[in-house]
C-alpha cells in the first residue's frame, strides 16, 4: 500500500492527483498526519508526504527499524518542485523518479550511492560483470543530468529499463557529442565520448608444440585480437587438451594475461577424445595423429565455451590462427533474453523478498494481471515497459512474456509460483529462465494464525476457471480422510461450503477454521471460529482459510496443531 500524506489544500490537491496516476494500491490518508501514520506504518509499502523535509524527518523517524523492511518514504516540497527519497533504498529512488515524472517535477535522490553516479550503468557493469574502459563516472553524471546518452548493443545483451535519455542502438549511430556507451566483447571504432563495457564472453583455445614459449602465445593472442577485433578483456578463459595443460609457455602465458585483468581467467583442460567429438571447420590429420583429437585450438575453445554457456548459444568467432609452435582460436558465449516469474507474495508489501524487488528494477518489460502490477509499479525503474494481461489462461500470458524474452529482452512476469511450469513448458534455450519464490499466501496466513501447520497439510485451490469441481471434491474428500490440516484459497462461490461440509464428515465439532484476509502478516484481519456453524458466505473470496485436522486446538483465538506424538 502506498500512503499519500498531505495537510496543506495544495498538498491535498497534488496527492489525491498523484494517488489516482499510482494506482488502486495508492490512498491519500484523511486526518491529523501524525496519528494515522502511526496507525498505518506496519502495513504501508511506501508513503509520500507533501511536506517539507524536516517535517518528514521528524514524523518518519521514530518508526524506522529496518533498512530492508521499513516503507520507501518520498517528500514532495509546497510547490512540487522536488521528489525527495528519504528512506527505503532503491524502491525509493524508483517511486521518487515515478512521482517527480507524474507531477513535472526533478526527482532527488540522496542515497550516497546513486547521488555520485550509482546508475543503470553501475546495474549494468555488475549484470554483465563487466570490465570498464572510459570515465563511468563521468558519463553517469550525463545521464544523471538529462543530457543524451546513446548505448550501443550490438549483440544485444538484455538490458534494464534505460531513462527516457537514452537511446539504444544495434548498430553504430552517427557521431555526435553526447556520451556512447558501448557494450561489446569486440573494439569496435566509436567517435566521440566512448565508454566501453567489456563483458567476458570469449574463450580463448590454444595448442601448441612442446616447447613453445610464453612470448609466442602472447603474440599470437594479440595477433587473432587483431584480424578479428577482439578485446581480449573479454576472455573469460582458455582451454587445450589434456597433454597441454602443463606447457610451460601456455602457462605463463595464461597468467600474464591475468596481470592486466581484475583476476586470471581459468586454463580449462580436456581430454583428447572429448574435444574429438567436436565439430571444427579446419581439423587437421596431423594433429589427430599426434594427440587423438583432429583440433585443439577451435575444438577446446567451442567445448569450453558451452560449458560456460549454461544453455546460451555458443558460436566461432575465430578460427584457429597458427604461429611459431602455437595455434589459437575464439568462441564467444552469446547472450540471450532473459525472463524471471516473479511470485510478489501476498498483498502485504513487508513480506515481498528483496530478490523480488531486485528483478523487477532489472527488467525492461514487467507482464502481469492489472492487480499484480498495481502493486509493485512504485518498486519499477523510470522507463519500464508495463503489459497489462487480461485475467484468464496462464498459459497466455507467459506466452506472451516468452515471446519478448526471445525477441533478446530482459522480462519480468509477475504472478505466483504456478506461472513457472506453463513459461518452461515454452521456453527454449534461446531465453534464460528463473524464479523468484515468494512468502505463499498459506505461509502468510499461517503466521497470522499461529502455528496451524505444525504438521503435514495440504492447499487446495476452489478456483472454478482452474480446477473442475469433480476432481477438487476427490481432493478434498482425500484430505479429509487423510486428517491433515487444509489451507483452501480462491474461494469461489458455493464451493466453499461444499468444501467444508465434507471436511465436517470427518472433523470434531470444535475443530478451528481460521480466515485470514488479503495482505495479512501482522494479525490484523485474523478470524477463528469452530467448524460447526462456520459460515462460509461471510468469507470474502481473496482471503485464505485454514481448517484444521483432529489435532488441530484453538488457544487464545489462534490456532495450533499439535504433533501426533502431543495428541
Amino acid at each position: 500500500m502506498i500512503g499519500l500524506f498531505a495537510v496543506t489544500a495544495q498538498g491535498r490537491r497534488s496527492a489525491g492527483e498523484l494517488a489516482a496516476h499510482l494506482g488502486a494500491d495508492a490512498a491519500v490518508v484523511e486526518g491529523a498526519v501524525k496519528p494515522a501514520l502511526r496507525r498505518m506504518w506496519p502495513r504501508l509499502g511506501a508513503a509520500v508526504f507533501f511536506l517539507s523535509t524536516g517535517a518528514t524527518v521528524r514524523l518518519v523517524a521514530p518508526l524506522l527499524t529496518d533498512r530492508h523492511g521499513d516503507p520507501a518514504v518520498v517528500c514532495v516540497d509546497e510547490e512540487s518542485g522536488f521528489a525527495v527519497a528519504l528512506t527505503g533504498g532503491p524502491a525509493a529512488n524508483a517511486l521518487a523518479e515515478r512521482v517527480a515524472e507524474f507531477l513535472g517535477c526533478r526527482p532527488v535522490v540522496t542515497t550516497a550511492a546513486e547521488s555520485v553516479g550509482a546508475t543503470v550503468l553501475d546495474e549494468l557493469v555488475e549484470l554483465l560483470e563487466a570490465t570498464v574502459d572510459g570515465e563511468l563516472a563521468d558519463c553517469a553524471a550525463a545521464l544523471l543530468a538529462g543530457e543524451p546518452v546513446r548505448v550501443l548493443n550490438p549483440l544485444r545483451f538484455p538490458l534494464p529499463a534505460m531513462p527516457s535519455n537514452v537511446t539504444v542502438h544495434e548498430e553504430s549511430p552517427p557521431s555526435g557529442p553526447q556520451w556512447t556507451v558501448v557494450v561489446d566483447d569486440r573494439l569496435l571504432a566509436v567517435e566521440g565520448k566512448v565508454l566501453r563495457l567489456v563483458p567476458r564472453t570469449l574463450v580463448i583455445g590454444i595448442g601448441s608444440s612442446i616447447g613453445v614459449s610464453a612470448g609466442a602465445v602472447t603474440g599470437l593472442l594479440a595477433e587473432l585480437a587483431e584480424r578479428a577485433e577482439l578485446d581480449l578483456r573479454a576472455v573469460r578463459a582458455f582451454a587445450t587438451v589434456d597433454a597441454k595443460s602443463d606447457e610451460p609457455g601456455i602457462v605463463d602465458a595464461v597468467d600474464d594475461h591475468g596481470f592486466w585483468q581484475d583476476s586470471a581467467p581459468d586454463l580449462l583442460h580436456y581430454p583428447a577424445e572429448t574435444l574429438a567429438g567436436v565439430d571444427v571447420p579446419t581439423p587437421s590429420e596431423d594433429v589427430l595423429a599426434e594427440l587423438g583429437t583432429p583440433s585443439v585450438a577451435e575444438a577446446a575453445a567451442l567445448h569450453a565455451a558451452g560449458e560456460l554457456a549454461c544453455g546460451s548459444p555458443v558460436e566461432l568467432v575465430a578460427a584457429k590462427l597458427k604461429g611459431d609452435k602455437a595455434t589459437v582460436a575464439a568462441a564467444r558465449v552469446r547472450p540471450r533474453g532473459r525472463l524471471v516469474i516473479v511470485d510478489a507474495g501476498p498483498d502485504a508489501d513487508d513480506l515481498r523478498v528483496p530478490r523480488a524487488e531486485a528483478e523487477l528494477r532489472r527488467a525492461a518489460v514487467v507482464v502481469g494481471l492489472e492487480a499484480d502490477l498495481e502493486r509493485v509499479r512504485h518498486l519499477l525503474r523510470l522507463g519500464t515497459e508495463v503489459r497489462v494481461s487480461a485475467p484468464g489462461d496462464e498459459r497466455q500470458r507467459a506466452a506472451e512474456a516468452v515471446r519478448l524474452a526471445v525477441a533478446g529482452l530482459s522480462v519480468a512476469l509477475v504472478g505466483s509460483g504456478a506461472l513457472i511450469g506453463p513459461a518452461l513448458e515454452q521456453a527454449d534455450a534461446r531465453i534464460e529462465i528463473a524464479g523468484v519464490p515468494g512468502v505463499s499466501a498459506e505461509s502468510a496466513a499461517a503466521a497470522a494464525l499461529g502455528a496451524p501447520l505444525g504438521a503435514d497439510h495440504a492447499v487446495i485451490s476452489l478456483a472454478d476457471s482452474a480446477t473442475p469441481w469433480p476432481v477438487i471434491e476427490q481432493r478434498v474428500r482425500a484430505v479429509a480422510e487423510a486428517d491433515v490440516v487444509v489451507c483452501l484459497r480462491d474461494n469461489a462461490d458455493w464451493r466453499l461450503g461444499a468444501a467444508l461440509d465434507l471436511l465436517r464428515l470427518h472433523r470434531p465439532p470444535r475443530t478451528p477454521v481460521g480466515v485470514v484476509g488479503p495482505g495479512t502478516g501482522t494479525g490484523t484481519g485474523v478470524d477463528v471460529a469452530m467448524i460447526t456453524g462456520f459460515d462460509p458466505a461471510a468469507v470474502p473470496a481473496s482471503a485464505t482459510v485454514v481448517v484444521g485436522s483432529s489435532r488441530t486446538r484453538a488457544v487464545g483465538g489462534r490456532m495450533v496443531t499439535l504433533p501426533a506424538s502431543a495428541h
